[in-house]
């Protein structure tokens, strides 16, 4: 398992386009993909699920991945990450 945090940059927070993307990248891959707020995890592959969680700008959030490709999805979500958000 690997996780990581990151702060949220966008001035938007993760809304629904950058969401939309992410989900579209953590469904590439075979491990489990989760990110977490405050306390609460929901599945990368869940859209309105990210969307309840409320993401906004300066928020940090911790991205896990755990399963059979997790060092290219890690590397995969770092990258969307730093691009994206």
């Amino acid at each position: 398992m690997k996780s990581f945090n990151y702060t949220i940059n966008d001035e938007l927070g993760l809304h629904a386009r950058p969401a939309g993307l992410f989900v579209k990248e953590a469904k590439k891959y075979q491990s489990k993909i989760t990110l977490t707020k405050e306390g609460k995890t929901v599945s990368a592959t869940q859209l309105m699920m990210i969307m309840g969680l409320g993401v906004k700008k300066g928020a940090e959030v911790t991205i896990t991945v755990e399963g059979p490709d997790e060092e290219e999805a890690y590397a995969a979500m770092v990258t969307f990450f730093r691009e994206n958000l």
